[in-house]
């Protein structure tokens, strides 16, 4: 599994977690089966874009694609949103991050 789809993952459990949802009831709210949301987790199986997107906004996640130069200035966006809210932490008191970000690159 790529580092890009680890982060992906993982960032759906965070939000999953931080929710309060076990896999059951994230299952039940998104019509996903909850041996497939365990799969997914884990990396066991290839994530299907409709699912990815059903589970992102029942987790009040969005999915986006920006052009990779954008990526920096969206970066700064989010940390600061998430300075304002909260000071910086979730309801864990842990720094929320994007569900996804490119790894930096110079290919101007």
């Amino acid at each position: 599994m790529n580092y890009v789809t680890e982060q992906i993952l993982g960032s759906l459990r965070d939000a999953r977690i931080r929710k309060g949802f076990s896999q059951r009831e994230l299952s039940a709210r998104s019509g996903v089966p909850q041996s497939h949301i365990s799969k997914i987790e884990s990396g066991d199986v290839d994530l299907r874009m409709s699912s990815l997107i059903a589970l992102a906004r029942l987790l009040d996640l969005e999915l986006f694609v920006a052009p990779r130069k954008t990526v920096p200035a969206i970066k700064s966006i989010i940390r600061s949103s998430n300075a304002t809210h909260n000071n910086g932490l979730s309801d864990e008191s842990e720094p929320m991050s994007p569900a996804y970000q490119l790894e930096e690159y110079d290919d101007d």
